[in-house]
């Protein structure tokens, strides 16, 4: 894999960006300036930049011409912009920039950009797929002992979100169980919220902290599920050392 420089003056954008890419299995260093990235890109080499245009000090085109005339810009640049224009796409690329990304990035357009950028000579590009949705279930799902009295909603009877893997319990140890209770006497946010964040918990330690295969198993867009595990305070790194 790669060791890839995002510089951006957003600290979300920055946080965002090496999640997905630290996920997809690349070494990721972060810029918030063009000071910071002239000292990375000098320090470590990076095989990929991804470098947003407007930032307070030196906009992006303007380092990216500067590494074109140092002879620094030894290694592809993807320019990233949410107020970009085509003369900007079009002078970046005159400069030497391999893609330009408007922002908001979707996910696959971002992994297709890596990915096309990181062929070598003689490489075939990697391909990025959407997605899959989880396959159905076999069977119908037991009930969880969080309703009072037994009652299992018939509308949620045959949910994904309550599938159960008895089977699997032996295999996570310390990690989340498959089977759990859920106090409901509380506000609905509150009791949805705890659902959410325990059934991801599970399936976070079930695929060892793999991002790709949750997503994949949930039925989530990736970028989407980021936002949700952030908003629920769901632990990323410690469902990676469960795993």
């Amino acid at each position: 894999m790669a060791t890839i420089l995002v510089v951006d003056d957003e600290l979300g954008i920055r946080a965002l960006l090496s999640e997905i890419l630290t996920d997809e299995g690349h070494t990721v260093e972060l810029a918030e300036n063009a000071a910071q990235a002239r000292q990375v890109r000098e320090s470590l080499r990076p095989d990929l930049v991804l470098l947003d245009i407007w930032m307070p000090d030196v906009d992006g085109v303007t380092l990216l011409k500067e590494w074109s005339g140092s002879g620094q810009l030894t290694m592809p640049v993807i320019m990233m912009s949410g107020h970009g224009t085509i003369d900007t796409a079009v002078e970046a690329t005159k400069v030497g920039a391999s893609a330009f990304l408007e922002k908001p990035i979707t996910l696959q357009k971002l992994l297709r950009a890596v990915d096309q950028a990181l062929v070598k000579p003689g490489q075939r590009p990697l391909q990025t797929t959407a997605p899959m949705m989880a396959p159905p279930l076999a069977r119908p799902a037991p009930r969880l002992d969080g309703y009072g009295g037994g009652f299992e909603p018939a509308s949620l009877s045959a949910s994904p979100l309550l599938a159960t893997a008895p089977t699997l319990a032996p295999l996570l140890h310390e990690g989340p169980r498959a089977e759990q209770s859920f106090d409901l006497d509380r506000p609905l946010r509150e009791a949805r919220d705890a659902f959410e964040k325990s059934y991801f918990e599970f399936h976070l330690a079930k695929e060892g902290g793999s991002m790709t295969r949750v997503a994949e198993k949930t039925g989530l867009e990736r970028t989407h599920l980021y936002r949700k595990l952030k908003q629920l305070g769901v632990d990323l790194a410690r469902s990676k050392r469960g795993g």
